[in-house]
């Protein structure tokens, strides 16, 4: 399945006090393992973000590259690679870390990891439908009438505007 390269060139995050911005998709595999017609009925489905590569850019700046994957067992799978551009004082530091060690702090890491998933999850959401697989995330369950406990349960009304 092939899919246009998506870039959000003016988007700069900040997370966790982290100036991750440029998130750009390169490429997005997806594979639909079984027939339409044999459907399970219950799918794991498991999340996966990986940095791939880190190197020093311009002016205080790094370019991470990334791998997204959302698995669904022998049912399917989204792949999804991209990179962000890092931006602080320590970006040297931070690559020279990274491609010695494979490490970096807790922080960064965090931050790096939650935008791949806001960048990746959405675009997957997506891939899952046109491939008859389960959106890699979960949805809300609506339960009316008497929960476990006996009493009547209901959710709050919506407010309209």
């Amino acid at each position: 399945m092939a899919k246009d390269v998506k870039t959000w060139p003016c988007l700069c995050v900040l997370i966790m006090k982290v100036n991750i911005g440029n998130i750009q998709l390169k490429s997005i595999e997806a594979r639909r393992y079984v027939d339409l017609s044999s459907r399970p009925k219950k799918v794991r489905i498991d999340h996966n973000s990986n940095i791939t590569r880190m190197e020093l850019g311009k002016e205080q700046s790094a370019t991470i590259e990334f791998q997204y994957t959302a698995s669904y067992a022998a049912v399917g799978m989204i792949k999804i690679e991209g990179m962000l551009v890092y931006t602080a004082e320590n970006a040297k530091e931070l690559v020279t870390n990274w491609n010695d060690a494979h490490k970096m702090p807790d922080e960064i890491a965090s931050a790096f990891h939650t935008a791949i998933m806001h960048a990746c999850v959405p675009e997957a959401v997506g891939i899952a439908k046109d491939l008859h697989l389960p959106p890699p995330i979960p949805l809300p369950q609506v339960q009316l009438g008497k929960n476990a406990k006996g009493s009547a349960q209901a959710g709050p009304s919506p407010e309209v505007a």
